[in-house]
């Protein structure tokens, strides 16, 4: 898999920080041309990363990097980013969505202007996303699109407590099963991809206590995870609802430890894994 994204095009959605940006470096890494969409493009008082400070890390990582405002619930920003990309680079040969609101609220506690958001960047985002680079993943090579969305499990666990934000994610997941089989016949590959436990990200930082950060894994393993995923034959490795450990563990990889936040301190398993 030496250089297996090298010359690539790899579009990524939510990419200025967390999982989004570790997954562009690691792309970069191979001499891949990288698309930074987000919607931040200054600096937050809170969270660190921008899709300009990203970009910077990209070509210093040895991509090519095209930092593009975008926002997922807009079509036509989409499409404006995507044709963007292709006067840039010639073409798309991945896609990343990995754009996602969270809300971890029960009903009465979920008012619609939330709701909405989640569907609009959970559901909406990544179909929208990959129907406006279909045509060119059409022509990609080795062309892929990876959701960062979970297993389908229908366990009433995982939605008693915030049915929404589990139907906007499993929506994201129902986009791998249904297109996969859709695009089968066109090489495209469609797969999930789901960390085993949780990973420190600005979402872990805002909606849990500080605490869990300990017992969390870096985004590098989702990155590394994904980059497995990529480079794996588009016609072959399909329709998957992948988990990060289990695919690392599937190239070798013995030592999880260099993922660990704080090495030695237990690790809390992520939702929508039993």
């Amino acid at each position: 898999m030496m250089s297996a994204l090298k010359g690539r095009t790899v579009f990524i959605t939510g990419a200025s920080r967390g999982i989004g940006a570790a997954i562009a470096l690691r792309c970069a890494r191979d001499g891949a041309n990288v698309v930074i969409t987000g919607k931040t493009t200054e600096p937050h008082p809170k969270l660190k990363g921008t899709i300009h400070s990203v970009a910077k890390e990209v070509e210093a990582a040895g991509g090519r990097a095209l930092p593009l405002q975008m926002d997922v619930r807009d079509d036509a920003t989409v499409e404006a980013a995507v044709a963007k990309t292709v006067e840039t680079f010639g073409g798309i040969d991945v896609l990343v969505n990995n754009a996602s609101a969270i809300s971890l609220t029960g009903t009465l506690d979920t008012p619609m202007r939330r709701f909405d958001l989640m569907f609009g960047v959970n559901v909406r985002g990544t179909y929208c996303a990959s129907r406006a680079c279909l045509p060119y993943l059409k022509s990609g090579i080795n062309p892929h699109i990876l959701n960062l969305a979970p297993p389908l499990n229908m366990s009433t666990r995982w939605f008693k407590d915030h049915v929404a934000y589990t139907m906007s994610k499993y929506g994201m997941s129902m986009c791998t099963l249904g297109m996969s089989a859709e695009l089968a016949s066109l090489g495209i590959a469609v797969n999930s991809l789901w960390p085993r436990t949780t990973i420190a990200t600005a979402a872990i930082e805002v909606h849990f206590p500080p605490e869990l950060i300990k017992a969390s894994r870096t985004a590098e393993i989702m990155a590394d995870a994904a980059y497995v995923i990529l480079s794996r034959d588009s016609r072959k490795a399909t329709g998957n609802f992948y988990v990060d450990e289990d695919v690392l563990r599937e190239e070798g990889v013995q030592d999880f430890g260099r993922y660990a936040v704080s090495p030695g301190h237990p690790l809390q398993a992520d939702f929508f894994l039993d």
